[in-house]
């Protein structure tokens, strides 16, 4: 699971940077149509929660346990903004997805460690 983390930590924080971009955009054009949408604001905290997530995996690849379940918790609240505010931008969606498929993988993490405890 140590190369998980670091691959996907790493895709992440580059994922990260690419979400900003598409927030701010997103953002921009809720502001101009006046649609009382927040689903810019949404991306930029699922972007954060991401790269912080991305990090902290690199950073806590060969530790078990407590990390994985920082970076799972991390993972699911970055996928439940996504879901729950996206609105009209819909690539947001999958960002959240994304996130969601790394939060199950940092719990297999969890149970992993437990076994070979």
């Amino acid at each position: 699971m140590g190369i998980w983390k670091l691959i996907s930590g790493i895709l992440n924080i580059a994922l990260a940077a690419f979400i900003v971009f598409q927030s701010s955009m997103a953002g921009l054009s809720n502001a101009l149509e006046g649609n009382n949408e927040s689903g810019g604001t949404a991306g930029l905290m699922v972007a954060i929660l991401l790269l912080v997530a991305g990090v902290v995996s690199i950073v806590m690849r060969k530790k078990r346990g407590k990390p994985n379940i920082a970076i799972a918790i991390l993972y699911f609240l970055a996928a439940l903004i996504g879901f729950g505010l996206a609105g009209s931008y819909a690539d947001l969606r999958i960002w959240a997805g994304w996130c969601a498929i790394c939060g199950v993988l940092a719990l297999l993490a969890v149970r992993k460690g437990k076994e070979t405890e």
